[in-house]
Protein backbone atom coordinates (compact mmCIF):
# COMPACT_ATOMS: atom_id res chain seq x y z
CA UNK A 1 0.00 0.00 0.00
CA UNK A 2 2.55 2.33 0.29
CA UNK A 3 2.44 4.06 -3.53
CA UNK A 4 -0.75 5.33 -1.80
CA UNK A 5 0.79 5.91 1.34
CA UNK A 6 3.41 8.37 -0.24
CA UNK A 7 1.12 10.12 -3.16
CA UNK A 8 0.04 13.14 -0.54
CA UNK A 9 -2.95 14.02 -2.89
CA UNK A 10 -4.47 10.83 -2.97
CA UNK A 11 -5.07 10.42 0.71
CA UNK A 12 -3.61 13.61 2.68
CA UNK A 13 -4.05 11.27 6.13
CA UNK A 14 -3.47 14.76 8.09
CA UNK A 15 -6.83 16.50 7.48
CA UNK A 16 -8.36 13.73 9.77
CA UNK A 17 -6.21 15.51 12.30
CA UNK A 18 -7.58 18.98 11.38
CA UNK A 19 -11.02 17.40 11.88
CA UNK A 20 -10.25 16.30 15.52
CA UNK A 21 -8.45 19.63 16.40
CA UNK A 22 -11.20 21.68 15.16
CA UNK A 23 -13.46 20.07 17.50
CA UNK A 24 -15.43 18.79 14.23
CA UNK A 25 -14.77 14.68 15.02
CA UNK A 26 -15.44 13.89 18.40
CA UNK A 27 -14.90 10.18 19.73
CA UNK A 28 -15.75 8.14 16.14
CA UNK A 29 -17.47 10.73 14.29
CA UNK A 30 -17.69 12.16 10.72
CA UNK A 31 -15.95 9.49 7.71
CA UNK A 32 -13.37 10.00 4.82
CA UNK A 33 -13.83 8.23 1.50
CA UNK A 34 -11.10 8.58 -1.74
CA UNK A 35 -11.43 6.72 -4.82
CA UNK A 36 -7.58 6.04 -4.88
CA UNK A 37 -8.05 3.94 -8.28
CA UNK A 38 -5.63 6.06 -10.74
CA UNK A 39 -3.00 4.99 -7.71
CA UNK A 40 -3.04 1.46 -7.94
CA UNK A 41 0.08 0.12 -9.46
CA UNK A 42 0.16 -3.03 -10.70
CA UNK A 43 1.53 -5.08 -7.93
CA UNK A 44 -1.49 -3.87 -5.83
CA UNK A 45 -3.93 -5.38 -8.39
CA UNK A 46 -2.31 -8.88 -8.16
CA UNK A 47 -2.52 -8.98 -4.49
CA UNK A 48 -4.77 -11.36 -2.89
CA UNK A 49 -7.89 -10.37 -0.45
CA UNK A 50 -7.33 -10.94 2.64
CA UNK A 51 -11.43 -11.03 3.37
CA UNK A 52 -14.37 -12.76 1.72
CA UNK A 53 -16.48 -10.39 -0.36
CA UNK A 54 -19.07 -8.44 1.61
CA UNK A 55 -22.13 -6.71 0.02
CA UNK A 56 -22.64 -3.08 -0.16
CA UNK A 57 -26.21 -3.55 -0.14
CA UNK A 58 -26.60 -2.01 -3.69
CA UNK A 59 -25.31 -2.42 -6.98
CA UNK A 60 -23.62 0.47 -8.09
CA UNK A 61 -22.52 -0.22 -12.24
CA UNK A 62 -20.18 2.14 -12.15
CA UNK A 63 -17.42 1.29 -9.74
CA UNK A 64 -16.32 -2.27 -11.03
CA UNK A 65 -12.91 -2.27 -10.00
CA UNK A 66 -12.14 1.34 -8.33
CA UNK A 67 -10.82 1.16 -5.60
CA UNK A 68 -11.32 3.23 -2.30
CA UNK A 69 -9.41 4.18 1.10
CA UNK A 70 -12.18 4.71 3.70
CA UNK A 71 -12.34 5.11 7.20
CA UNK A 72 -12.49 2.44 9.60
CA UNK A 73 -15.33 1.38 11.78
CA UNK A 74 -15.60 3.01 14.96
CA UNK A 75 -11.98 4.15 14.53
CA UNK A 76 -11.32 8.06 15.41
CA UNK A 77 -9.72 10.63 13.18
CA UNK A 78 -7.23 11.83 15.44
CA UNK A 79 -6.07 8.13 15.28
CA UNK A 80 -6.33 8.17 11.43
CA UNK A 81 -4.14 11.06 11.05
CA UNK A 82 -1.50 9.51 12.84
CA UNK A 83 -1.42 5.36 11.47
CA UNK A 84 -3.95 5.46 8.64
CA UNK A 85 -3.95 2.11 7.61
CA UNK A 86 -4.51 0.73 11.12
CA UNK A 87 -7.27 2.87 11.36
CA UNK A 88 -8.58 2.68 7.60
CA UNK A 89 -9.19 0.32 4.76
CA UNK A 90 -8.12 0.08 1.49
CA UNK A 91 -11.01 -2.01 -0.52
CA UNK A 92 -11.66 -2.67 -4.06
CA UNK A 93 -15.22 -3.24 -5.90
CA UNK A 94 -15.89 -6.62 -7.31
CA UNK A 95 -16.81 -7.00 -11.09
CA UNK A 96 -20.53 -7.47 -9.43
CA UNK A 97 -20.82 -4.02 -8.62
CA UNK A 98 -22.78 -4.96 -5.29
CA UNK A 99 -19.66 -6.18 -3.11
CA UNK A 100 -16.23 -5.32 -2.16
CA UNK A 101 -13.49 -7.14 -0.69
CA UNK A 102 -10.45 -5.79 2.09
CA UNK A 103 -6.77 -5.48 0.31
CA UNK A 104 -5.04 -4.14 2.90
CA UNK A 105 -2.33 -5.17 5.68
CA UNK A 106 -4.53 -4.90 8.18
CA UNK A 107 -8.18 -6.32 8.15
CA UNK A 108 -9.87 -3.14 9.27
CA UNK A 109 -13.56 -3.57 8.46
CA UNK A 110 -14.52 0.22 6.79
CA UNK A 111 -17.25 2.48 8.15
CA UNK A 112 -20.97 1.42 8.01
CA UNK A 113 -21.80 4.43 6.09
CA UNK A 114 -20.08 3.02 3.35
CA UNK A 115 -22.64 2.08 1.34
CA UNK A 116 -23.97 5.93 1.28
CA UNK A 117 -20.49 7.31 0.13
CA UNK A 118 -19.76 4.62 -2.09
CA UNK A 119 -23.16 5.60 -3.92
CA UNK A 120 -22.38 8.91 -3.98
CA UNK A 121 -18.86 8.18 -6.06
CA UNK A 122 -21.01 6.09 -8.22
CA UNK A 123 -23.38 9.09 -9.29
CA UNK A 124 -19.67 11.26 -9.61
CA UNK A 125 -17.99 8.99 -11.91
CA UNK A 126 -21.68 8.23 -13.92
CA UNK A 127 -21.69 12.26 -14.08
CA UNK A 128 -18.19 12.61 -15.41
CA UNK A 129 -16.94 14.67 -12.65
CA UNK A 130 -13.05 14.81 -11.20
CA UNK A 131 -14.46 14.44 -7.68
CA UNK A 132 -12.71 11.87 -5.94
CA UNK A 133 -13.40 12.53 -2.40
CA UNK A 134 -15.96 12.32 -0.27
CA UNK A 135 -15.94 13.84 3.66
CA UNK A 136 -18.66 13.72 6.51
CA UNK A 137 -17.99 15.82 9.15
CA UNK A 138 -19.19 17.74 12.31
CA UNK A 139 -18.74 21.47 12.07
CA UNK A 140 -19.89 23.18 15.24
CA UNK A 141 -21.09 26.32 13.97
CA UNK A 142 -22.89 25.43 10.66
CA UNK A 143 -24.81 22.25 12.72
CA UNK A 144 -26.15 25.13 15.26
CA UNK A 145 -27.39 27.01 12.19
CA UNK A 146 -29.61 24.09 10.76
CA UNK A 147 -31.57 24.33 14.35
CA UNK A 148 -33.00 27.25 12.93
CA UNK A 149 -35.65 26.68 10.14
CA UNK A 150 -34.86 30.33 8.83
CA UNK A 151 -31.62 28.98 7.82
CA UNK A 152 -32.86 25.86 6.13
CA UNK A 153 -34.70 27.37 3.50
CA UNK A 154 -33.03 26.97 -0.05
CA UNK A 155 -30.15 29.28 -0.13
CA UNK A 156 -31.08 31.52 3.05
CA UNK A 157 -27.96 30.02 4.78
CA UNK A 158 -25.73 30.35 0.98
CA UNK A 159 -26.74 33.92 1.12
CA UNK A 160 -25.68 34.95 4.87
CA UNK A 161 -22.61 32.77 4.90
CA UNK A 162 -21.14 34.76 1.73
CA UNK A 163 -21.92 37.79 3.13
CA UNK A 164 -20.06 37.74 5.66
CA UNK A 165 -16.95 37.73 4.14
CA UNK A 166 -15.70 37.72 0.36
CA UNK A 167 -12.99 34.42 0.68
CA UNK A 168 -16.89 32.30 0.85
CA UNK A 169 -17.69 33.15 -2.55
CA UNK A 170 -15.34 33.18 -3.64
CA UNK A 171 -13.77 30.00 -2.48
CA UNK A 172 -17.39 28.02 -2.25
CA UNK A 173 -19.17 29.53 -5.21
CA UNK A 174 -21.65 27.17 -5.44
CA UNK A 175 -23.18 27.32 -2.14
CA UNK A 176 -24.28 25.25 0.78
CA UNK A 177 -27.23 22.76 -0.06
CA UNK A 178 -29.79 21.79 2.67
CA UNK A 179 -31.09 18.28 3.56
CA UNK A 180 -33.53 18.00 5.99
CA UNK A 181 -33.17 15.69 8.87
CA UNK A 182 -32.73 11.61 8.02
CA UNK A 183 -31.89 8.82 9.97
CA UNK A 184 -27.68 9.09 9.76
CA UNK A 185 -26.55 6.26 7.44
CA UNK A 186 -29.74 5.45 5.56
CA UNK A 187 -30.29 5.04 1.94
CA UNK A 188 -32.91 7.57 2.24
CA UNK A 189 -30.70 10.19 3.66
CA UNK A 190 -27.84 9.22 0.53
CA UNK A 191 -30.40 9.78 -2.17
CA UNK A 192 -31.18 13.08 -1.05
CA UNK A 193 -27.65 14.05 -0.45
CA UNK A 194 -27.04 12.97 -4.24
CA UNK A 195 -30.08 15.54 -5.14
CA UNK A 196 -28.47 18.19 -3.59
CA UNK A 197 -25.01 17.30 -5.44
CA UNK A 198 -26.92 16.58 -8.33
CA UNK A 199 -28.36 20.62 -8.07
CA UNK A 200 -24.97 21.70 -7.99
CA UNK A 201 -23.71 21.77 -4.50
CA UNK A 202 -20.05 20.59 -3.21
CA UNK A 203 -21.06 20.47 0.32
CA UNK A 204 -24.33 19.37 1.81
CA UNK A 205 -25.74 19.91 4.84
CA UNK A 206 -27.55 17.47 6.87
CA UNK A 207 -30.40 19.29 9.40
CA UNK A 208 -28.74 18.40 13.20
CA UNK A 209 -26.14 16.03 12.04
CA UNK A 210 -22.99 17.69 9.82
CA UNK A 211 -22.04 18.24 6.49
CA UNK A 212 -21.53 15.87 3.14
CA UNK A 213 -18.56 17.32 1.03
CA UNK A 214 -17.21 16.26 -2.41
CA UNK A 215 -14.28 17.73 -4.25
CA UNK A 216 -11.00 16.49 -6.01
CA UNK A 217 -8.90 15.84 -3.40
CA UNK A 218 -9.84 15.17 0.88
CA UNK A 219 -7.79 18.65 1.27
CA UNK A 220 -10.20 20.77 -1.37
CA UNK A 221 -13.44 19.16 0.28
CA UNK A 222 -12.04 19.90 3.56
CA UNK A 223 -11.41 23.57 2.93
CA UNK A 224 -14.96 24.46 1.68
CA UNK A 225 -16.18 22.65 5.08
CA UNK A 226 -13.49 25.53 6.76
CA UNK A 227 -14.67 28.36 4.95
CA UNK A 228 -18.23 27.93 5.12
CA UNK A 229 -17.52 27.37 9.08
CA UNK A 230 -15.13 30.36 9.12
CA UNK A 231 -18.24 32.30 7.69
CA UNK A 232 -20.75 31.00 10.23
CA UNK A 233 -18.44 31.51 12.98
CA UNK A 234 -18.90 35.28 11.83
CA UNK A 235 -22.00 35.24 12.03
CA UNK A 236 -22.55 33.92 15.40
CA UNK A 237 -19.57 35.85 16.77
CA UNK A 238 -21.67 39.15 15.45
CA UNK A 239 -24.71 38.12 17.13
CA UNK A 240 -22.79 37.05 20.57
CA UNK A 241 -21.89 40.80 20.53
CA UNK A 242 -25.23 42.15 20.43
CA UNK A 243 -25.98 43.12 16.97
CA UNK A 244 -27.55 41.34 13.68
CA UNK A 245 -24.17 41.80 11.10
CA UNK A 246 -24.72 43.81 8.43
CA UNK A 247 -23.13 41.48 5.63
CA UNK A 248 -21.80 42.61 2.54
CA UNK A 249 -25.05 43.80 -0.12
CA UNK A 250 -25.78 42.32 -3.06
CA UNK A 251 -24.28 45.20 -5.44
CA UNK A 252 -20.94 44.04 -3.84
CA UNK A 253 -21.44 40.45 -4.03
CA UNK A 254 -22.53 40.95 -7.55
CA UNK A 255 -19.00 43.00 -8.03
CA UNK A 256 -17.39 39.99 -6.28
CA UNK A 257 -18.63 37.68 -8.85
CA UNK A 258 -17.78 40.10 -11.67
CA UNK A 259 -14.64 40.39 -10.77
CA UNK A 260 -13.42 36.90 -10.22
CA UNK A 261 -15.85 35.33 -12.63
CA UNK A 262 -18.10 33.38 -10.32
CA UNK A 263 -21.36 31.94 -10.45
CA UNK A 264 -23.73 34.87 -10.06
Amino acid sequence: MDSILKNRPALKAEVAGYLWQKGWAERNGGNITVNVTEFVDEGMKALPAISGPRPIGKVLPHLAGAWFYCKGTQKRMRDLARDPMANGSIIRIRPDCASYEIVADLPVAPTSELPSHLAVHDYLLAKGSPYRASLHTHPIELVALTHSKKWMEKDAATRMLWSMIPETKAFCPRGLGMVPYMLPSSVELADATIRAIDEDYDVVMWEKHGVFAVDTGIMDAFDQVDVLNKAAQIYIASRNMGFEPEGMSDAQMKELSDVFNLPK
